[in-house]
């Protein structure tokens, strides 16, 4: 248990900060299976849509250090490069 002040509101801030990453992760993996659903059926169209949306998410998680930077380029890089390998088909 925390003893100090600093300490009690820091342990309240991990907890609300814990519970809005946890949140923003869900949203990702959302956005991430639509692409990946979409792929699968082989609806380049709504694929290339609901790739659009998560980049955005993507973007911005990483922006606000939800996600590490470089985590977020390699999910929209591979999500990009399968849209490419299906539309090439």
């Amino acid at each position: 248990m925390a003893r100090s002040l600093s300490s009690q509101k820091r342990q309240r801030q991990n907890a609300k900060r814990a519970d809005i990453n946890t949140s923003r992760r869900t949203t990702i993996r959302t956005r991430i299976r639509k692409v990946r659903d979409a792929l699968t059926a082989k609806d380049a169209d709504a694929a290339e849509k609901a790739l659009r949306e998560a980049i955005k998410i993507l973007d911005r998680s990483a922006d606000r250090g939800t996600l590490h930077a470089n985590t977020a380029a390699r999910r929209k890089s591979k999500l990009t490069k399968s849209l490419n390998a299906l539309k090439a088909t």
